[in-house]
């Protein structure tokens, strides 16, 4: 799309009523938002972590994304106007509501949703067709199978006909793994693409009775690598899957199969590859996170790039990192849809010269539908929509979840959980997908699935003592604050309900929590027993109501207003001056 063009359509969409007519005339959406000259002979187009949501919707970007040791100040732990100097953007437009979440409400009232994949598609259409000889390669970085009403009911088949409807070449993966094994290789099965791997090993003692393996010889379970011939240039890909995936999510759904971040083995196929498959350019798409992304390309030499997810980093540009080999490019594609990550290459003689890259958010206000992916996304919706749309109250808030700590959703399903269950505390994973509702916008069961929807969502209630409590605190915190990257297994801080602390994320494991009390001020005790609800157990199925249920009866109970009286979110020490830290 050239400016003409983009100005032509931005007009259309202001007659149609589709952008607010303040925001183009005080030119706060830059008229080449989506202009992207082809640079170079290779374009490469990168979405990750979209967690089902094939329509649009609103995303809050976190307000705490704390760095530290040698992670502080440092992209991706960096929020709001720091985010902003960092990247070198404009405050107060359409940019920084992208990126940020300076504003959001009114930003979001004005500039519209996010997202959806039928704007998705017309966004990569229009790139594809300005790459070079029109090639390029669409990569899905992983968590695109989970996250919505309807990728639970069909156990992700709705999201893999979308990816080939919208033409993904190449996946890796981690919560797609959350299904049952059997269904997973379906799943693959049906897409049009190629799912990469090359750290999930079959287990031995899997391959001798006969389970499926990719290969037997190394005991991969899924193809390692690709090759891509593109504009006479080979590209390799490596596909990198979460690595902890059997300690984040239930091993009992894929119990065959084994991970890990194996640095050995990817060094030594990176080097295999150079030498036998000749390429002009090797990539890792991978789901480690940001922070093990930037690390692994610190210890494996000769990869040119890695198009990076699972920690919802919208990164406006990529981070160079230094290895024994040379250097290797590290991005971060966001999450929900929300970005495409553009990635040009001039690659000659064998090798990276220069490349351009381009991170560009999806208003569908701004984009139009396209009506071929419009129409399956319509059809697919279809048998679920009585469930979706039942209406459960009225946000009086702006309800949100990404963040270390607790976050406005977070605690309304802390609150349910406490109130149904009977409980004195909550507990509830620090997952960072979910999206985000505006103060009066009505609640759907849509909405509340966006923030529930996994296939192990029983709840429980059980008494725990507060010596219990304490160490599971301190263990979550040790996930996202070690010092070393390679140790940080999880998403952000569990959430807690009815509870208070105290939090020193620059503290060792052991010291980071104190001074726990209940919301009536009473002291915990180690030794004291509590009773406790909590929901998606890893180890085994808990016995309770799904947690969409328990939240859905709460909200019904409040009779329309939906609100909070108080956030849960602890005292923090020690982080002064942070720049993954804006207080509110």
């Amino acid at each position: 799309m050239n400016r003409r063009e983009f100005l032509r359509l931005m007009g259309m969409a202001g007659a149609a009523g589709m952008l607010p007519a303040s925001a183009f005339a005080a030119r706060k959406a830059p008229a080449d938002l989506y202009e992207v000259p082809h640079f170079g002979n290779l374009r490469m187009l990168h979405i990750t972590d979209t967690h089902a949501q094939l329509q649009p919707v609103y995303f809050r970007e976190p307000n705490v994304n704390l760095g530290i040791g040698a992670a502080l100040g440092k992209a991706p732990h960096l929020v709001g106007d720091n985010l902003l100097k960092h990247f070198n953007l404009p405050a107060g437009g359409i940019e920084s509501h992208a990126y940020t979440y300076l504003n959001f409400v009114e930003a979001a009232k004005t500039y519209g949703k996010v997202g959806g994949f039928a704007h998705l598609a017309t966004l990569v259409k229009q790139l594809r067709a300005q790459a070079p000889g029109g090639n390029s390669l669409l990569l899905d970085g992983g968590d695109t199978w989970q996250g919505s009403g309807t990728a639970y009911k069909t156990r992700g088949r709705d999201m893999v006909d979308a990816c080939n409807l919208l033409g993904v070449d190449i996946m890796t993966g981690h919560w797609e793994f959350t299904y049952k094994d059997s269904e997973i290789l379906d799943n693959i099965k049906a897409f049009n693409g190629e799912f990469l791997g090359q750290n999930v090993q079959v287990k031995e003692e899997a391959v001798f009775d006969g389970a499926p393996v990719y290969d037997e010889d190394t005991g991969h379970a899924f193809k390692p690598y690709t090759i891509k011939e593109m504009n006479g240039l080979r590209v390799a890909v490596i596909g990198q899957c979460f690595p902890y995936t059997p300690i984040a999510n239930p091993q009992r759904f894929i119990p065959n199969w084994s991970f890990g971040i194996r640095d050995d083995a990817m060094q030594s196929l990176v080097d295999k590859i150079r030498a036998e498959e000749k390429p002009d350019l090797v990539t890792v798409l991978s789901h480690n996170g940001m922070d093990v992304d930037l690390k692994m390309a610190s210890k494996v030499s000769g990869i040119d790039v890695i198009f990076g997810g699972h920690t919802h980093d919208g990164m406006p540009a990529p981070t160079r990192v230094k290895n024994p080999g040379g250097q290797t490019l590290v991005t971060n594609a966001g999450s929900n849809g929300k970005f495409v990550g553009v990635m040009d290459f001039d690659v000659r003689d064998g090798k990276l010269q220069g490349y351009q890259y381009r991170l560009l958010p999806v208003f569908s206000n701004i984009l139009p539908a396209d009506a071929e992916m419009s129409a399956y996304i319509e059809k697919v919706r279809a048998p679920y929509l009585d469930w979706l749309n039942e209406e459960l109250g009225t946000a009086e808030q702006v309800l949100y979840r990404r963040g270390n700590f607790n976050g406005t959703f977070d605690q309304i399903i802390c609150d349910a959980l406490r109130k149904v269950h009977d409980a004195q505390v909550s507990l509830s994973p620090g997952f960072r997908w979910g999206t985000s509702v505006l103060p009066g916008q009505t609640i759907t069961m849509e909405n509340v699935l966006d923030q529930t929807c996994i296939t192990y969502p029983e709840t429980y209630r059980r008494e725990m003592s507060g010596a219990d409590i304490k160490l599971i605190l301190e263990d979550v915190s040790d996930n996202l604050f070690n010092a070393d990257p390679y140790y940080q297994q999880g998403g952000d801080m569990v959430r807690v309900g009815g509870l208070d602390y105290n939090c020193d994320p620059t503290a060792k494991m052991g010291g980071r929590v104190s001074d726990m009390q209940l919301d009536n001020g009473e002291v915990i005790v180690p030794d004291k027993k509590y009773v406790v609800a909590g929901w998606a157990t890893v180890n085994s199925q808990a016995p309770g109501p799904d947690i969409w249920d328990v939240v859905a009866d709460y909200m019904r109970l409040n009779k329309g207003s939906v609100s909070i009286n108080k956030l849960n979110t602890p005292k923090l020490k020690n982080i002064k001056g942070n720049p993954g830290l804006k207080t509110l």
